[in-house]
């Protein structure tokens, strides 16, 4: 089962666009990324940039609409991400609690749809599009 694990820090939805990490919180963060990988249920991992210098397009009458972060009506924003491949809901949340979290940070923890969730009518509607997770033949 995948899941994704998102990681929500305190007070990045104020973060100016030049925020970084310190060194510190790096080292500790490898370490925790390490242990993932080492265990072998990591798919992928990414930190994002802070939403102030995001970008956001939503659909507005039909027409797209581009709006440059920050976002004000933004309560908690996505720091970055963990995709693991683990047996149980349960396994993704022990992984979850081992992270090296900061006062008042947050991880999300949602499970990844698979084909095999939906009914036959929806595969049937996804067929012939290739898993983008597989190189092209």
């Amino acid at each position: 089962m995948r899941f994704m694990m998102l990681m929500l820090p305190e007070g990045y939805r104020d973060a100016a666009p030049d925020t970084r990490p310190s060194a510190e919180g790096v080292e500790k963060m490898m370490r925790f990324n390490k242990s993932l990988q080492e265990a072998g249920v990591l798919l992928a991992l990414d930190g994002l940039h802070p939403p102030s210098s995001g970008v956001r397009v939503s659909s507005v009458n039909g027409k797209s609409k581009v709006v440059d972060g920050p976002f004000a009506e933004a309560k908690e924003v996505v720091g970055g991400y963990w995709m693991i491949d683990v047996a149980t809901r349960d396994e993704a949340v022990a992984w979850a609690t081992r992270c090296p979290l900061n006062p008042g940070d947050t991880i999300e923890i949602r499970q990844v749809f698979e084909m095999t969730d939906f009914p036959a009518d929806v595969r049937k509607a996804a067929e012939g599009f290739e898993d983008p997770r597989q190189p092209a033949p």
